[in-house]
């Protein structure tokens, strides 16, 4: 519910997300490079189309004998499996949500993980080009390099029953990511019922009646069917899902100059994409949810202050467990100073 929900990427982030493979391969004849690229993204979406568009783009710069291969849909696993791989080498690259970045850099949690915080699109890039520089010093740090950042729109709850304020959802039963114990006792000590598991049990579980709530960006909602067993959505922008394209400095550092440059435009184009259709498919996703029979259940003023109400409360629960200290206030910096410019 706090929320680092990883379908960013829609696989359904989460989230959700992508992985990017590169290994060194010795042949007697050759000295070839081999691009894996995984993801939690559905085959042939859109996040799924730029990441091999990123792949081809490595191939042709890298020349003869690359080749290049793209799983989507979570077959190489969850965010936090992804981070695994990549650590001991079995991938060398991902593309992740918060959920997945954690795992490598806690400190990026700050953009995801602070229900209420952001207002708009406007906010979170300000604060995220005021944080890029010092974050991605800290994944290079790791041994990781940052090659583009994007997002997949806010999370809403959806439910099986209506449900419009922060006391209704106590009587249900939340999704919850398994790697974040910090949120599921966060939630537990506010009276909520997080059930832990990984994205890809969320349509069985929310069927058979396992969980009732499952906090989703409308894209992943759409296009998992879930909102078929929980009809009714909540319409609050709760948190945006942040991610990033990563790969290992190993990797990274065994490309040429040349190479290098073609993977980094290829990027930052892919990252545009991303941000620019992500933020248009919300309120597209929820139309075409709507025709089908979605429930969107809007907050009054006064149930809308029990939200922010919930969200200060939380603030300093999360900063120093789920954020860094350091990492949230400068958060809060930026964010006030950009609040401040906004009013003259």
């Amino acid at each position: 519910m706090i929320l680092t929900f990883a379908k960013w990427w829609p696989k359904g982030l989460s989230a959700a997300l992508v992985v990017l493979g590169m290994s060194l391969v010795s042949t007697t004849q050759a000295y070839a490079q081999q691009l894996r690229i995984g993801s939690l993204v559905p085959k042939n979406s859109l996040y799924h189309r730029q990441l091999l568009d990123v792949a081809e783009s490595w191939r042709t710069a890298q020349g003869a004998g690359a080749k290049y291969l793209v799983y989507p849909d979570g077959s190489q696993g969850g965010e936090a499996e992804m981070a695994r791989r990549m650590r001991i080498g079995q991938l060398q690259g991902a593309l992740l949500s918060v959920v997945g970045l954690r795992e490598i850099e806690p400190s990026i949690a700050a953009l995801q993980s602070m229900p209420l915080l952001f207002r708009n699109w406007e906010e979170l890039d300000y604060v995220r080009e005021k944080m890029r520089p010092a974050m991605e010093k800290k994944f290079l740090d790791k041994g990781f390099v940052v090659l583009a950042w994007g997002d997949a729109g806010w999370v809403r709850f959806f439910s099986k029953e209506a449900a419009l304020r922060p006391d209704d959802y106590k009587r249900m039963k939340f999704f919850a990511w398994g790697s974040e114990p910090d949120q599921q006792n966060i939630m537990k000590s506010l009276g909520y019922t997080p059930v832990p598991l990984e994205t890809t049990d969320i349509l069985p579980a929310i069927q058979t009646g396992m969980i009732n709530v499952v906090p989703s960006t409308p894209y992943f909602a759409l296009a998992t069917q879930v909102y078929n067993t929980a009809p009714h959505m909540l319409d609050i922008n709760w948190a945006p899902i942040v991610g990033a394209l990563v790969v290992t400095r190993k990797a990274w550092d065994g490309m040429s100059p040349e190479v290098q440059t073609a993977v980094r435009a290829a990027s930052d184009k892919a990252g545009a994409q991303i941000r620019t259709k992500a933020r248009q498919e919300v309120e597209e996703a929820v139309d075409a949810m709507k025709k089908r029979g979605l429930t969107v259940n809007k907050p009054n003023p006064a149930q809308m202050k029990e939200w922010n109400d919930l969200a200060d409360k939380l603030y300093p629960r999360i900063r120093g467990t789920m954020v860094p200290n350091e990492t949230f206030d400068d958060v809060m910096a930026h964010l006030k100073t950009f609040r401040a410019g906004q009013a003259k």
